[in-house]
C-alpha cells in the first residue's frame, strides 16, 4: 500500500517514524534489565551505531528510567494481575429522517 491513498471520505496519509535510538534501549533494558554491556550490544544491533554512542544512550536513558520508576507508584497487592480492557466504541450518528408521530395518527391507532 501506497503513503498515501483515496478513499470515499477523501485522502488518507500513514505516518511512519523511524525508530529512534531511545526506543533501541528500552527494549534493550526490557531484554537485559541489569546488563549494561549487553543492552549495548543490543542497542548496536538493533541500531547500527558505534559502541561509544550506544553506550552513551544507555546510560543516559537508564538513569532518566530510574526517575520514572520513583515518581510512580501502583496501588494494590503486588504481583496481583492486572486486567486491560479495551472496548470499541461505536459513533453516535443522526438519523438521516427519524419518524413523525402526530397526533391524528395516533388516534387513529387508538
Amino acid at each position: 500500500m501506497s503513503q498515501e491513498w483515496d478513499t470515499k471520505d477523501g485522502r488518507r496519509r500513514v505516518r511512519r517514524d523511524p525508530p529512534t535510538i531511545e526506543d533501541a534501549v528500552l527494549a534493550a533494558q526490557c531484554m537485559a534489565e541489569d546488563d549494561v554491556d549487553a543492552q549495548v550490544e543490543i542497542v548496536m544491533s538493533l541500531m547500527a551505531v558505534s559502541a561509544e554512542e550506544a553506550r552513551g544512550a544507555v546510560l543516559k536513558y537508564s538513569q532518566r528510567k530510574d526517575r520514572e520508576a520513583a515518581r510512580f507508584t501502583i496501588a494494590g497487592r503486588s504481583g496481583a494481575p492486572r486486567t486491560v480492557v479495551v472496548e470499541r466504541r461505536t459513533s453516535r450518528r443522526p438519523l438521516a429522517t427519524r419518524p413523525t408521530i402526530t397526533s391524528a395518527g395516533l388516534r387513529s391507532r387508538i
